[in-house]
């Protein structure tokens, strides 16, 4: 009997003990749990932190640039204020051409230093004719002379005859006095 109740009042004691050691672990789990949101809610505060700042940055660079550009017009408008043009002049220019006679005032001495110009010739020039009309002949005769290759013959011919007409051409521009003769 002895032996029941010792061997009872033991597992008793064994049983709290187990309860205790369990409840004390649920305890510190639950703890654990509880500190580890307490730090989530800590980095979520700094993060807010550090959001309120970025906005505040933000909004100060913001601002920062609006008066930047204000005093940019007010810098615009002061200069403008200044440059202000109070009187004009009007000029008139007479640019008709003014031909001399040569024969009249080179005998008496009294040249009044009036330039005689030649009218400017408009249009296409001679050599830029020249040159178009050898090459589209020069490519054509090129392609109906060589049978084998009528490309070859075309590039051949067309390089040729626009050499031909573009030379023919400037000598006649030379002559009529469109082109300066060196």
């Amino acid at each position: 009997m002895k032996n029941i109740l010792l061997a009872g009042a033991v597992s008793v004691l064994m049983l709290t003990a187990c309860k205790k050691d369990n409840q004390v672990a649920e305890k510190s789990l639950e703890q654990q749990k509880i500190e580890f949101q307490q730090r989530q809610l800590e980095i979520e505060k700094q993060k807010l932190a550090i959001e309120k700042e970025r906005m505040a940055y933000e909004t100060q660079k913001k601002a920062d640039s609006v008066a930047e550009v204000q005093q940019a017009r007010q810098a615009r408008a002061s200069s403008a204020r200044t440059n202000v043009v109070r009187e004009t002049k009007t000029v008139y220019v007479d640019n008709t051409p003014r031909y001399s006679s040569s024969g009249s005032n080179s005998s008496s001495g009294n040249n009044t230093g009036t330039v005689q110009q030649a009218p400017q010739k408009q249009g296409m020039s001679h050599t830029a004719k020249g040159t178009i009309v050898g090459a589209v002949t020069g490519a054509a005769a090129g392609a109906l002379l060589n049978k084998k290759s009528r490309a070859g013959g075309a590039v051949v011919g067309g390089i040729i005859g626009g050499a031909t007409g573009y030379t023919i051409g400037r000598s006649v521009d030379k002559k009529q006095g469109r082109i300066p003769s060196n």
